[in-house]
């Protein structure tokens, strides 16, 4: 396909919205409309995979009422994506996966309930790679969703679909998960802002899981004050998830204070050696010392073990991943092959034709590691390891009130690039999965552009449950970048 090249302008905020709709300049039923006309025009990005035309305008008409009685809730009018690897009850879940077929949801996930308890319009289910397995979104078996700056690019993945849904203005914000960085790593190539929470700070209650223990619900949006208010309403003890944290949420919007002096910042060594490509490394130079003159204290901290984070990380997703996809066998529901002449027969036909090759490929690395023989050469080791990264990011912090580092090493590489070559892929998450492996909130906030115009994202981690800090410090990049978020190299 040819490069296209996105002129309009960025999309409206929520916080834009909610004033225009509060002031009677718009309704939210006209808002959801526009955003339904946006999907019809831009289904070239292939961002949704289902789209809820009638439920979405009669939730949106509901909600006028609701907001000219007083009665609205928090999130009163905001369109919103959801990634299709979350439930939401008598709708369609895939997965992009052919092998659960026209699976009905018979339940919604905590997050997707919570966000409709606050007036939420939920306009659709999102694209994504099979199962959340990549890094591009084109492992999709309804095929690769395209960046929107540059079509000949892929968004990143695996929630590429939320994340273009809101990049083209097809949503005010989505829910993404993220397992290695599947949500800012695409937020880094698409130029918006994904946060991806501590582990346990949102109910994992409805996601199909890919990495139990890695595994977190999130949301893009186009600033960071969107981000945070969703947070707000996602986030809390859920008692359907165990490993959903007991811990109050605070006032994530009031953090936003966009006052950084005496912020202590950590700069990892390790995150800015070979390999980062020299328009990322500038644009988050230009970051640091943006930052510097408004107060904030840079730090060198260490992270030595971050060189294994990479190995450690996908021999414990697909061990996981292994372990999760063993129900998806054509006997309970999904695809089952026929005819057959017996129950083995069934099994592998229906896995067979039912899924995708990277999935396969996961599922077989996974079997391996968690083997007779491997367990203890592979997946202990690799359980040691991530905790010597745990304790890497317990001493940096000893040091530091957050991290900041690069997101990707690179911009949006281009649509095939690297199918084929699965190593170079899974090196596309190297700064992201080692807030997954510790547990720890990370967000993903535009800092500039490359020479083609392709954006560049930087990275902040903070401790865990210390989303209040990653989000300041992420606000004040954003105000800091404007009006221009371009570098010159």
């Amino acid at each position: 396909m040819a490069q296209q090249r996105s002129v309009s302008p960025a999309p409206a905020t929520y916080e834009e919205t909610r004033r225009a709709v509060d002031s009677g300049a718009t309704t939210c039923e006209a808002t959801t409309q526009q955003f339904l006309g946006t999907i019809e025009r831009k289904h070239g990005l292939n961002a949704f995979l289902s789209v809820f035309d009638e439920r979405a305008l009669a939730r949106a008409r509901d909600i006028d009422r609701k907001l000219a009685e007083g009665r609205a809730g928090r999130l009163a009018g905001m369109v919103v994506g959801i990634k299709d690897a979350l439930c939401m009850k008598h709708e369609r879940l895939t997965c992009a996966s052919r092998i659960l077929g026209n699976f009905v949801s018979l339940y919604d996930a905590t997050a997707v309930a919570r966000l409709e308890q606050e007036d939420a319009i939920i306009i659709g289910k999102t694209n994504l790679d099979e199962f959340a397995m990549g890094s591009s979104t084109e492992n999709s078996a309804f095929g690769p969703v395209r960046n929107p700056v540059d079509e000949s690019r892929v968004p990143g993945g695996s929630s590429g679909g939320s994340c273009v849904a809101v990049a083209a203005g097809m949503a005010h914000t989505a829910l993404g998960t993220d397992t290695g960085g599947s949500i800012r790593q695409p937020a880094s190539f698409c130029g918006v802002v994904g946060l991806k929470p501590t582990y346990g700070r949102v109910s994992r209650y409805g996601l199909v899981a890919l990495s139990s223990s890695l595994d977190q619900i999130g949301p893009f949006a186009n600033c960071v004050v969107d981000a945070a208010r969703v947070l707000q309403v996602i986030a809390g003890h859920d008692p359907r998830d165990t490993t959903s944290a007991e811990i109050p949420v605070p006032g994530y919007a009031t953090s936003l204070t966009r006052d950084v002096r005496g912020v202590r910042i950590g700069l990892p060594p390790e995150a800015f050696a070979e390999g980062l490509n020299d328009e990322v490394r500038a644009a988050i130079e230009q970051t640091v010392e943006l930052l510097r003159r408004e107060g904030a204290v840079f730090r060198k901290v260490s992270l030595p073990h971050s060189r294994y984070t990479i190995s450690t990380y996908y021999i414990l997703m697909t061990a996981e991943a292994s372990s999760n996809l063993a129900r998806y066998d054509g006997a309970r529901y999904g695809l089952r092959a026929a005819p057959v002449r017996d129950l083995s027969e069934m099994y592998v036909r229906s896995r067979s034709e039912g899924f995708g090759k990277e999935v396969k490929r996961r599922i077989m690395l996974g079997t391996y590691v968690l083997s007779a023989g491997y367990y203890d050469a592979y997946y202990r080791k690799a359980q040691k390891v991530r905790r010597l990264i745990q304790d890497d990011f317990v001493a940096a912090f000893k040091e530091a009130e957050c991290i900041l580092m690069p997101t990707c090493p690179t911009t949006a590489f281009r649509l095939g690039e690297k199918v084929d070559d699965p190593l170079a892929m899974y090196l596309s998450d190297v700064y992201t999965v080692s807030a997954n492996l510790a547990g720890v909130p990370a967000i993903s906030v535009p800092c500039g552009a490359d020479r083609n115009g392709l954006p560049i994202g930087v990275q902040v981690i903070g401790k865990q449950f210390d989303e209040p800090m990653i989000l300041r410090v992420a606000d004040t990049i954003e105000q800091l970048r404007k009006p221009s978020n371009t570098i010159s190299t």
